[in-house]
């Protein structure tokens, strides 16, 4: 599995290193990757528009023609439509006592493990609207995965080609999905404000008087934070969603004597890539289906919590002990990652 474009595309520590050297913010940005996985890989180019971006997506490829001597060649040419992606705009304020922060005798690195927790509120959201952003619903946010890849009716939308339903009628709202994102500039990839900069921005404000709940003044430090991103699917064929993966212990459900084979449904969607070469993928599940999947590659199919294992083939290769679960950090050599923010209770795509 090829991932040469990993060191070619710009992550959000890339962007912050390049841009601030005096590493202040690179660490904000590392600590958003541990939040959350998808921090990590994804790529962020410059959008050419204040708000956002907009591309050119090839809609149709020319037809070439197969002649005879002395006939001509028919006329044609390619087709293409412009997509446009807004931008959404975090912003969070941070106040810390400056008696408090004072008494620590190191107050910027106390302020600033103080202030985790909002950098990490803010990681969490921006994940969860990544995959679930809407808008179409709201307006201020961005778009996401999901409503670009929320049918499985190829008459009525590109991507139901690739959308991958691991049943047709899971138990309503106990559904979860598995993703799959050839992340590149000219495949998918985030995007940030022209003129801008990319990721989580700190503006320290210093000293202040702020107030209370009671509306009393006090002393504090003031830190200011703000994220523009969006997300700008140029080439849909490079994200493919695994969609109505049932996590009930209901017939079919992951928890049953009859799971849905989640090996297999990933082999299915990484076929469906066009050319795993020129991006760089990832997999993306929550901690309940990436327990199964686990599962599933270790003990084989079917696997779930109500099976006697020991009936199961189980993987024991190089001496593993059959009765412990291998933990992957790849399947054929694309990183499985863990997003919290990825829901058991998504509704049925259909």
């Amino acid at each position: 599995m090829a991932t040469a474009l990993s060191t070619t595309q710009y992550t959000l520590a890339d962007w912050a290193k390049n841009i601030n050297p005096d590493g202040s913010i690179a660490q904000v940005a590392e600590l958003l990757s541990q939040y959350n996985q998808i921090h990590q890989d994804m790529t962020y180019i410059e959008g050419n528009l204040p708000t956002g971006h907009r591309g050119s997506v090839r809609t149709s490829l020319p037809t070439p023609t197969w002649r005879r001597l002395n006939q001509g060649v028919d006329p044609t040419k390619t087709t293409e439509a412009q997509v446009t992606d807004t931008v959404g705009m975090q912003e969070t304020y941070a106040v810390v006592d400056k008696a408090l922060a004072d008494l620590n005798g190191n107050t910027a690195q106390w302020r600033l493990s103080q202030e985790k927790g909002f950098m990490e509120g803010m990681a969490q959201d921006m994940a969860a609207q990544l995959f679930y952003g809407n808008t179409s619903l709201n307006p201020e946010k961005l778009m996401g995965f999901t409503p670009r890849y929320a049918s499985l009716s190829t008459s009525t939308s590109q991507t139901a080609n690739n959308t991958i339903a691991a049943a047709t009628s899971p138990t309503a709202a106990s559904s979860a999905s598995i993703w799959l994102i050839g992340w590149g500039d000219d495949k998918i990839t985030g995007i940030f404000p022209k003129g801008s900069k990319a990721g989580l921005q700190m503006d320290d404000l210093g000293e202040d008087a702020a107030f209370d709940a009671n509306n009393k003044r006090y002393q504090a430090y003031i830190t200011h934070y703000v994220w523009k991103a969006g997300l700008h699917v140029k080439d849909w064929r490079y994200g493919v969603r695994i969609c109505n993966i049932d996590t009930t212990t209901n017939a079919g459900g992951l928890r049953s004597s009859t799971p849905p084979d989640l090996v297999d449904l990933v082999d299915q969607a990484i076929a469906r890539i066009p050319n795993l070469d020129a991006c760089k993928p990832a997999l993306y599940m929550n901690r309940t289906v990436r327990r199964y999947f686990n599962k599933q590659r270790s003990y084989g199919w079917p696997s779930s919590s109500t099976i006697n294992t020991t009936t199961i083939n189980r993987l024991n290769a190089n001496g593993q002990d059959p009765s412990v679960i291998k933990r992957w950090d790849n399947y054929d050599g694309i990183p499985v990652r863990i997003v919290d923010q990825l829901l058991n209770t998504e509704t049925t795509v259909s």
